[in-house]
């Protein structure tokens, strides 16, 4: 992984590292910052560049998600992961400092691409390689401004002397760029593409998530209700296959990974199922386990290892290797993106008694076996729902903060295990090596 001063001030390569076997590419060769691109695939190879830099980006994320929630916790609170599940993030901390670096990598990766498009003479082409930038440029700030709060909106190839984009820009202004980009992408991407990379779908799906975090309530209705109109996605019958049959028709965006593959596999499996006596992360909290439902059948055997119930069950791997394990990560699935329509439509409010929204909120109780909701849809089931359904996919500290109740929940929660949850802990510090290297154009998040 680079940091902040790897991509402004060194002279990058771009390649295509190794390419996944679903995005249907030969790797290519690198082209240097000193070479020029000069034809379609060398654009191309740059795009999948930016697919190959966002495997980065899930590896450790669930430190800043789910571990910083009351879902999940490390086995045996070991150094820096202690931090997450204490509330007490230091800007020292290395897995901080890694997922932003993996993130402006993206962005860096993704404005080359936008910075080389005149040489692509397809007009179709042209477009779908702008439009995957975009969506990635987008995801990646996304990711950033949601845990860090304020962060530089990179939106060009950058150098040592472009000092003003070194500082923060407010989230308000980095959920507008990337809105911004989001929309464009839309238009860009083509509906159908080879699994692993961005669609028509992955953009609109996104954007809703984007509008409901700006508090764009009918915005977020307007673009779900599109991509769910388009029948382009579908709950698959079976809860387990969502994971274990990889590329099925729910996933509407996931990082592929390879089995055994020392480029393309991933290592986040292991630590959540196999992490050793003192390792392993991402462990199952006592609080889930008390709000997990009794009635709950069909996903149980998917939430929790059925070997070792204290592990995730929804990324056991089957590799030879345990630390090249070839799950995918879901980005964005269909699930998702009902029970967000449905948290649209509510608006904010307490509850709702709307049709559609009770309609998409028991599809997904309907596909897990559960009691669904004849004419009211409650603020809280609708949260409780979302933790059970994506539980362990790196939304609950993001959905909490969302529905307004982060430091009530959280508070709470760290009360009952002998710890403070701070009105500031709702963002993370931003890394102190990141301000170190910026001279200063970086400032410190309250709290730290």
């Amino acid at each position: 992984m680079k940091n902040l001063k790897y991509i402004i001030f060194t002279f990058a390569i771009l390649l295509a590292f190794g390419c996944q076997d679903q995005l249907d590419l030969a790797p290519e060769s690198a082209i240097g910052e000193n070479g020029f691109y000069e034809n379609a695939s060398q654009v191309e190879a740059a795009v999948i560049a930016i697919y190959d830099g966002l495997q980065n980006v899930p590896l450790r994320e669930f430190a800043l998600t789910e571990m910083r929630s009351d879902n999940t916790r490390t086995k045996s609170s070991e150094g820096d992961w202690a931090q997450f599940e204490s509330f007490d993030v230091e800007p020292t901390n290395l897995a901080i400092g890694d997922y932003w670096s993996a993130n402006y990598n993206v962005i860096f990766r993704a404005n080359r691409v936008l910075e080389n498009l005149s040489v692509v003479d397809d007009g179709s082409l042209r477009n779908q390689f702008e439009g995957e930038a975009k969506f990635a440029r987008a995801l990646a700030h996304f990711n950033l401004t949601r845990a860090f709060g304020g962060v530089p909106i990179i939106d060009q190839v950058i150098i040592q002397t472009d000092t003003e984009f070194f500082g923060q820009d407010d989230q308000s202004a980095v959920l507008s760029a990337v809105e911004s980009d989001l929309a464009s992408a839309m238009e860009l991407l083509p509906s159908s593409m080879p699994f692993g990379r961005a669609t028509k779908g992955a953009a609109q799906a996104l954007l809703g998530k984007v509008r409901l975090t700006q508090g764009n309530y009918s915005g977020a209705e307007s673009v779900l209700n599109t991509l769910i109109s388009s029948s382009a996605y579908t709950l698959v019958d079976n809860y387990h296959d969502v994971f274990y049959a990889e590329g099925n028709d729910e996933i509407i965006f996931a990082i592929p990974y390879l089995d055994d593959d020392a480029n393309e596999s991933q290592d986040f499996s292991f630590e959540m199922t196999a992490g050793g006596v003192v390792s392993g992360l991402n462990y199952i909290t006592d609080d889930f386990n008390a709000n997990y439902s009794p009635d709950e059948t069909v996903r149980t055997e998917t939430l929790y290892n059925p070997l070792v119930p204290a592990e995730v069950g929804k990324f056991l791997t089957v590799s030879s290797d345990a630390r090249l394990c070839g799950n995918d990560w879901i980005v964005l699935r269909y699930a998702d993106v009902l029970l967000m329509y449905a948290e649209a439509i509510m608006a904010g409010g307490a509850s709702t008694t709307n049709g559609s929204a009770l309609d998409a909120y028991n599809a997904v109780r309907t596909r897990a076996a559960m009691p669904t909701a004849d004419a009211e849809l409650t603020k809280e089931m609708l949260l409780n729902e979302r933790r059970t359904e994506l539980a362990f996919e790196n939304h609950r500290f993001y959905d909490l903060v969302r529905f307004g109740v982060a430091e009530s929940v959280l508070s709470a929660f760290a009360t009952a295990n002998g710890e403070t949850f701070a009105p500031t802990d709702v963002i993370l510090p931003i890394p102190q090596n990141e301000i170190n290297v910026s001279g200063g154009a970086l400032t410190q998040n309250p709290g730290y």
